[in-house]
């Protein structure tokens, strides 16, 4: 039984007992016997109550705690179990924090790194014997990648006619020649990326621009370009870096068009790298179709050979048959005739007539 019920029960009791008690202070005339037994009646059924509500109580009581004791280890098991979780999250959150400081050791090596890099090659920028080192290198490291052999596929640092010295020169088929340049103006580009202000920013792009246009008319006036010498229409300019490439076409999309009327061609290092593989597709195509006509002129040879040795064959062949012919002559017919005078010469040891000889000579001589 609910305990708000209970309680109920018991104000009702209560209640009932007080409605008595004024029955009876009505009731004077009534008499004392009537008098004592409705209060005899009262304190009995007050009892009868109080009694139903300490069993109600002690059940309500002990239901309760009952109920208590099951929430209570119900919410034990749920913080023991979330003591746990956090127990392991605590542990995994450590494991994480060292690895995490592990990364950061390394990641501030890496920084250091870096910083020192691009210290090396902002002091690369700022030198135009460093920048033009710095780019021959990278095209060697291509030039390696591709398997180009110096001497064979290609030279550097060779004079021209007209007395300037292009960086590489490129073999090509039937005995033609392309010149590449890999000095490049990057000094106002440097000074653009380590500017603080943008109108600083601006004026270094600007003259940055002006640089690679001026550098571009410098190459072409080189002679690089000589037709008469057997170098190709055009000459390769290097552009060390891809960052720098999508920095001119985007700041000046008109630069490209710009440096190939004046017959230079703008390389990045991929750009470089499908360049040259195309050359070196077409030197391969080349060679592969001299050879074929090498192959050619070996197989015309061979036929003409050919034919001499079969004649050849053919003569020792009736030779060998001639000498065939002699041989069964010699081991047949002359043997015969061999033989027969041995035979005679063995019978006149035997004593045998002449008649006898005369007529073994008559036939061999039929047989002849």
């Amino acid at each position: 039984m609910d305990f708000t019920l209970l309680v109920g029960l018991i104000l009702g009791l209560l209640a009932g007992g007080v409605v008595v008690l004024l029955v009876t202070s009505q009731m004077n005339k009534g008499g004392q016997t009537s008098a004592e037994e409705m209060k005899n009646a009262f304190s009995s059924l007050s009892l009868e109550a109080l009694e139903k509500f300490n069993v109600l109580a002690s059940e309500t009581v002990k239901n309760q705690l009952e109920k208590s004791e099951a929430t209570l280890e119900g919410k034990k098991k749920l913080i023991d179990s979330n003591l746990e979780t956090v127990s392991k999250t605590l542990e995994e959150l450590k494991k994480q924090s060292t690895v995490l400081v592990t990364q950061l050791g390394e990641s501030q090596k890496e920084t250091g790194k870096l910083r020192s890099t691009t210290e090396d090659l902002r002091n690369v920028l700022s030198s135009s014997q460093a920048r033009g080192q710095w780019g021959e290198r990278m095209v060697k490291d291509i030039l390696d990648l591709m398997g180009l052999v110096e001497n064979v596929n290609y030279v550097s640092q060779k004079s021209v006619e007209s007395g300037e010295r292009p960086d590489y020169t490129f073999n090509l088929p039937k005995d033609k020649k392309l010149n590449m340049d890999v000095k490049f103006p990057l000094a106002h580009y440097e000074r653009y990326v380590s500017a603080d202000s943008e109108s600083e920013r601006e004026n270094e792009k600007k003259a940055f621009l002006k640089d690679v246009k001026g550098h571009v008319k410098d190459v072409a006036s080189r002679g690089y370009v000589d037709p008469e010498a057997g170098t190709v229409d055009y000459v390769l300019v290097f552009i060390p870096n891809e960052s720098i490439y999508s920095f001119l076409h985007k700041n000046d999309p008109e630069l490209l068009d710009f440096a190939l009327s004046n017959r230079i061609i703008l390389c990045s290092p991929i750009t470089l790298y499908a360049v040259l593989s195309l050359i070196h597709q077409a030197v391969e195509s080349f060679a592969v179709e001299k050879a074929v006509g090498e192959v050619l002129t070996l197989i015309n040879e061979f036929e003409k050979q050919w034919r001499k040795y079969v004649e050849v064959m053919e003569k020792m062949g009736r030779r060998i048959d001639d000498a065939k012919k002699e041989f069964e002559n010699l081991t047949t017919t002359r043997t015969r005739q061999l033989e027969r005078p041995l035979t005679r010469i063995q019978n006149l040891k035997l004593g045998q007539d002449g008649s006898s000889l005369i007529e073994e000579e008559s036939k061999g001589k039929e047989d002849i």
